[in-house]
């Protein structure tokens, strides 16, 4: 999803210049932090390095790791963010 703002701004001159800035999200999911052993009291993970969906967008298989059989919740939540600012120059003409 992009989102999008503009902001127009005026000056004391009454000339008026605008800013664009758009926002660009990823997210991707890493490696398995589900613990295999916490029912006996220690600690011990399978090693999973990434997550791969079982299935297509928007199915309940998507949700699933295809290495481990994990639901994605269980993966680390890597989310990037690129914030992209465009300016244009106020107008010198009235």
């Amino acid at each position: 999803m992009k989102k999008r703002q503009v902001v127009v701004k005026q000056d004391s001159s009454g000339r008026s210049s605008s800013t664009s800035s758009s926002m660009v999200r990823t997210v991707r999911y890493g490696e398995c932090q589900k613990n295999h052993a916490a029912n006996l009291g220690g600690y011990a993970v399978d090693g999973c390095r990434e997550f791969m969906a079982s299935g297509e967008e928007g199915t309940t298989e998507a949700l699933t790791c295809a290495a481990c059989g994990c639901h994605r919740n269980f993966h680390r939540r890597e989310v990037e963010t690129e914030v992209v600012c465009e300016y244009s120059p106020p107008n010198t003409y009235r």
